[in-house]
């Protein structure tokens, strides 16, 4: 017999179809027992479960098909591809420049993460790796660093809201705002920011934008002590979350599993650690482990890795004030325009600099005019660069054929490998546990369904 679960009260629809695929029931709320009762089903019988949507990243975008046994799940399948945006097809039509406005798309909660594993990989095909300012290195730490604190605010709000805990989702959206109120004034956007470029970066950090940091950095280390106060020796938490989603490194390692999810089995697999890009061999952090392998650890992972990020924050901030420099690459065959400005009417080039290119040569005009309509060339070859996404392990693969645009461009987004983990996590576990489980993953469905 399979039973549906949609809106409405508990009620049976007997119909024509009754014989062919057993009786279709709408339960919402109540006492299972009761309900099935009610129903006269037999408890034995096979149910099959459309469960939620219930995780907000999962609103019509992911269907758990959960089969039970009373209320324990005795299979568990996830289903994607219901926010396919086609934006890697569509990256194959835009410059190389403009591919970066379809990518940090994907996972909208870390653009700023594929922006910089998607340009690494461009700059590696132009073999211009080891020419990018130090300067445009430490403003690209920093963004993915603030980026990485929302991301776990956001994954530790949402899933506290799920459990009832409305004051967890509060507090860290609280946070979260700090964080992009900073983001905005150095980008001009709190999301999908465009603002990592191969070669560089958009446009050097604002006047005062140092000072908003350091104003903020205490600030969300005070909200994170808050939450950890919490959360971490709550004993509601604790019941809801310890041994549940319990996900051991062989499994991990089976299916591909990265980020905290794999830091909780007590390997200390972190990219930044491994293979350092953009200079974070520089600086001091630790990648924090734990050994429990379940929902709970993967919680606490990402508060205390939130600290580690503070921590990276005020070294590359300190290096900033130090530092002056570029922020774009000096090819000028390949280095946008990033003399930028904020004026009136928005973010765009200062007028400074367009008397600059005007002024120098009809040349330099046209040249100016055919990089930002054409874009710029890239030999013929293909890179992969990974970076250590708040979600684990994210990949670009780009493609080149020598033109303007890219042949191909593909991408190994975490949350895709990560949802892998659904069944083996949930099956065997209780009917409730399966929103705890989903929750630890952390998955954004923008970036599965790419």
């Amino acid at each position: 017999m399979a039973t549906h679960t949609q809106g409405g009260r508990v009620h049976a629809t007997p119909g024509a179809d009754d014989l062919a695929e057993g009786r279709i029931v709408n339960v919402q709320g109540g006492d299972w027992d009761q309900e099935m009762g009610e129903l006269g089903m037999n408890p034995e019988e096979r149910i099959v479960l459309n469960m939620g949507p219930q995780h907000p990243s999962t609103h019509g975008v992911l269907r758990l098909i959960l089969e039970l046994d009373g209320e324990t799940v005795t299979e568990a399948r996830a289903g994607i591809g219901y926010l396919h945006t086609g934006i890697e097809k569509n990256m194959e039509f835009r410059t190389w420049t403009q591919g970066v406005t379809f990518c940090t798309r994907m996972d909208y909660l870390t653009p700023m993460f594929q922006e910089a594993a998607y340009c690494l990989a461009v700059e590696k095909v132009l073999g211009i790796t080891d020419d990018i300012p130090e300067r445009a290195s430490a403003i690209r730490v920093l963004m993915m660093e603030l980026t990485r604190i929302s991301s776990h605010l956001i994954c530790l709000g949402t899933g506290g809201m799920e459990m009832g805990a409305t004051t967890i989702m509060t507090i860290s959206f609280r946070e979260r705002e700090r964080i992009l109120s900073v983001i905005e004034n150095i980008t001009g956007l709190r999301m999908n920011n465009a603002y990592i470029r191969p070669g560089g970066v958009a446009q050097d950090l604002p006047h005062g934008a140092i000072d908003k940091i350091r104003e903020m950095v205490p600030q969300v280390r005070k909200g994170i002590g808050e939450l950890e106060k919490l959360l971490l020796e709550n004993p509601i938490l604790k019941g809801r979350t310890k041994r549940v989603g319990e996900l051991s490194l062989t499994g991990c390692t089976a299916l591909g599993i990265t980020g905290p999810v794999l830091r909780s089995t007590g390997l200390p697999h972190d990219l930044r650690k491994l293979t350092p890009y953009c200079g974070y061999d520089k600086y001091d952090f630790e990648v924090i482990t734990r050994t429990g392998a379940d929902a709970y650890d993967r919680l606490a992972i990402r508060l205390a890795e939130m600290r580690e990020s503070l921590k990276i924050v005020e070294q590359v901030t300190d290096e900033l004030q130090r530092n002056p420099g570029p922020v774009m690459v000096a090819d000028k065959r390949v280095a946008w325009p990033s003399q930028l400005a904020v004026g009136g009417d928005g973010m765009g080039n200062s007028l400074d600099h367009i008397r600059e290119i005007m002024g120098t040569s009809m040349e330099a005009l046209i040249h100016h005019f055919k990089l930002v309509t054409e874009g710029f060339r890239v030999p013929p070859g293909q890179a992969y660069v990974a970076v250590e996404s708040p979600k684990g392990e994210l990949g670009c693969h780009v493609v080149s054929d020598g033109g303007t645009r890219p042949y191909r461009a593909h991408f190994r987004d975490p949350s895709f490998n990560n949802l892998q983990a659904v069944a083996a996590m949930c099956e065997g576990g209780n009917l409730a546990d399966v929103i705890v489980a989903v929750a630890s993953i952390d998955p954004v469905m923008g970036g599965v369904d790419r």
